[in-house]
C-alpha cells in the first residue's frame, strides 16, 4: 500500500504546475517585448523600471499586452492603444487597459503599447516612443494570421503624449526612425485608422504650423479626433491637425467639446465629452472598420 501511494504521489509531483485562478478569473492577456533585443539607443543608464498607481517609469524594455477580442464578437480588427503620460509615464489603466476593455466590446482586439519613458537627453521628445510604435505597429500586423487579425484593418489609439505618437507613427510610415532589425520591420508600419484624443504637442503655443516631425499626405490614414475646448494642452492641436487633414483631402472627424479639461479618458458619465466613444463608435462604423447588416461602408484605409 505504502509504494503504492508513494507511486501516485511521484506521478503528482511530476504533472506541470498551473496557477491557481478562481472560477471567474480569465487568464492573464499574453505580452510580448517590441524589440528582439535591446531598443535602439538603449546605452544602460536608465534606472530599473517600476509602477506606482497604475503608472510605468523608467521603461527601457517596451512590450505588447494583447487583449484578445472575445470569440463570439470578433471582427478580425485590431487596435494598438497607446496611453499618455507626458513621455514621462505610462499610464496603464485609465488610457490602456480600459480603452482595450472597450474595444473588446465592439469585437476589436486591443493591443496595448507599454513605450519607453522619459525621453533620452539629447533626443527628440518623441522619438524613443515613435521607435517603439513603428515596430508596434509592424509587430502586430506581422502576427496577423496567428492572432486571427485583418491585416487590413489595423489602427492606432493614442491619448494625450500617445496621441502624438499615434500622429507621429500615421504621418511617418514611408521612413523607419531606426535602422531595420529583422524582417518584421519589411512590414507595413501605417495605421488603417486611428484615434486620436486630446493630443499634446502637435503645435507650439501661439503657432498653427504642425511639428516638423508631422507629415499629413494624401495617404494619411483616416482620423477621429476628439478634445475639449479647456484641455490645458490647448485644442489647438486637435484643430489644426484637422485642418491639415483637411487639406490634403484626407477623412477626418473632430470632436471639440466645451468642457473636459485634460486626461478624460473613456469613463462614463453624463457630460457631454463622456458620450464620445459612442461618437466613436459611430465612426467605427461608417468607416467600414466595423460592419453592421444596415447599409454599405466605406473602405477604412481611404
Amino acid at each position: 500500500m505504502r509504494s503504492k501511494i508513494l507511486l501516485m504521489l511521484g506521478a503528482l509531483l511530476a504533472l506541470p504546475v498551473l496557477p491557481v485562478r478562481g472560477a471567474d478569473d480569465a487568464p492573464a492577456p499574453p505580452t510580448l517585448n517590441v524589440w528582439p533585443g535591446m531598443a535602439p539607443g538603449e546605452t544602460g543608464q536608465i534606472p530599473p523600471e517600476f509602477e506606482k498607481s497604475n503608472q510605468y517609469f523608467n521603461v527601457t524594455v517596451p512590450t505588447l499586452t494583447v487583449y484578445h477580442a472575445p470569440k463570439d464578437k470578433d471582427t478580425g480588427v485590431a487596435m494598438l492603444v497607446c496611453p499618455g503620460g507626458g513621455y514621462q509615464s505610462v499610464y496603464a489603466s485609465k488610457e490602456g487597459i480600459e480603452p482595450c476593455q472597450w474595444l473588446n466590446s465592439l469585437g476589436i482586439t486591443g493591443v496595448l503599447l507599454k513605450y519607453r519613458v522619459p525621453n533620452r537627453p539629447g533626443e527628440p521628445r518623441y522619438l524613443a516612443a515613435l521607435q517603439d510604435a513603428q515596430r508596434a505597429m509592424s509587430l502586430v500586423r506581422a502576427n496577423a494570421q496567428a492572432w486571427g487579425l485583418d491585416p487590413n484593418r489595423i489602427g492606432m489609439m493614442g491619448f494625450s503624449a500617445g496621441g502624438q505618437m499615434t500622429v507621429d507613427t500615421a504621418t511617418n510610415f514611408t521612413q523607419l526612425s531606426y535602422p531595420p532589425v529583422d524582417t518584421v520591420d519589411k512590414v507595413s508600419n501605417r495605421p488603417d485608422f486611428c484615434i486620436v484624443a486630446y493630443p499634446g504637442g502637435l503645435v507650439k503655443t501661439g503657432s498653427s504650423d504642425l511639428g516638423k516631425e508631422i507629415h499629413v499626405t494624401k495617404d494619411t490614414p483616416p482620423m477621429f479626433i476628439v478634445q475639449a475646448n479647456d484641455d490645458r494642452v490647448g485644442s489647438e492641436n486637435s484643430v489644426y491637425l484637422y485642418l491639415a487633414l483637411k487639406e490634403a483631402g484626407v477623412p477626418a472627424e473632430l470632436h471639440i467639446y466645451g468642457e473636459g479639461g485634460h486626461g478624460f479618458g473613456m469613463r462614463p458619465g453624463t457630460a457631454p465629452h463622456n458620450s464620445w466613444p459612442q461618437r466613436c463608435e459611430d465612426w467605427l462604423v461608417q468607416r467600414g472598420v466595423l460592419i453592421k447588416s444596415n447599409g454599405p461602408a466605406l473602405d477604412p484605409a481611404k
